[in-house]
């Protein structure tokens, strides 16, 4: 329904309480089909709990992360200490939460390129056909047939250590499985009845891949984002453990991981404690997208 100038206040307060009514409905319908899914529900739970964490890093954690403090060097976990202390008498829950900000910095940066530029390069692949297709596609099996760790690696070593450049080398990394998948699904549209009639109205191809292609492509990119982020925190780990990510003394979980190694046959929780940190939230990132995908995807229904 179309609120025009003329309409009184009261029929547009009206119109807009109902909208704001529909999208509450259809908000509490979303996290309704989610929460009915014990793992789904698990998996939103622990990836809320780390946004959480994340915004309020400074209230949560009990000491500075930074300062080192080598009289209680490699504290086993007490009452003081809940995960215990690292070499230099760092406290190592504090160190968690403020690295779940570097974390999840990696990850949403990758999420908000990646997506746009697989879901771009995919539908024009799909769309256009022809030789556009083929130097593309070309283009993306190049990229996916080095592993995504090496390739990454070798990205990061070029550029240099530090997030940002993290942050390019996993992007340039990720982005081909998004667009084959941006591809499948514009090959199977291009030909439907819809977007013939939307042609035969005259509508560009600019309008037809924008207004009605990209949106129905949208929840599969989404969903495989979403699945995508348990592998994107394991690379960020992978290249923190290599000393090419975020630079000491900053708290980023791989990193932590590679500074303990020297001390983790006697003191196990300097090692296992992070360890443990990007096990959990990546299979959170996987049992969220598994959910989305059952509840966006209605050909899982």
């Amino acid at each position: 329904m179309t609120v025009s100038l003329d309409t009184p206040l009261g029929a547009r307060n009206t119109e807009s309480r109902q909208r704001i009514k529909r999208s509450f409905f259809r908000a509490a319908g979303f996290v309704g089909k989610m929460a009915r899914n014990p793992l789904t529900a698990i998996g939103g739970g622990i990836v809320l709990l780390l946004l959480i964490v994340a915004a309020f890093a400074p209230v949560i954690a009990p000491y500075n992360p930074l300062v080192q403090d080598l009289n209680n060097a490699l504290v086993a976990p007490n009452a003081q200490h809940w995960f215990g202390t690292d070499e230099f008498g760092r406290d190592i829950f504090s160190r968690l939460v403020y690295g779940s900000r570097i974390t999840l910095y990696i990850v949403l940066l990758v999420s908000v390129t990646v997506g746009p530029l697989g879901l771009l390069l995919g539908v024009t692949a799909g769309y256009f056909g022809g030789k556009v297709d083929a130097v593309l596609m070309r283009v993306t099996d190049i990229f996916i047939s080095f592993p995504s760790l090496v390739l990454a690696l070798a990205f990061v070593a070029a550029l240099g250590p530090g997030l940002e450049h993290v942050v390019i080398a996993i992007t340039i990394t990720a982005w081909p499985p998004i667009a084959r998948l941006a591809r499948a699904e514009t090959l199977s549209l291009r030909q439907a009845d819809f977007i013939s009639a939307v042609r035969l109205q005259g509508a560009s191809a600019v309008r037809v891949l924008w207004r009605h292609i990209v949106p129905l492509c949208l929840p599969s990119v989404i969903i495989r984002i979403t699945m995508n982020m348990a592998g994107i925190i394991l690379t960020a780990a992978g290249l923190g453990f290599l000393g090419l990510g975020a630079q000491p003394p900053e708290p980023e979980w791989g990193a932590m991981i590679s500074s303990g190694r020297t001390y983790m046959m006697e003191c196990w929780w300097v090692v296992t404690i992070p360890g443990l940190a990007i096990l959990i939230n990546s299979l959170a990132f996987n049992f969220l997208g598994d959910g989305l995908r059952d509840i966006l995807d209605p050909r899982s229904e």
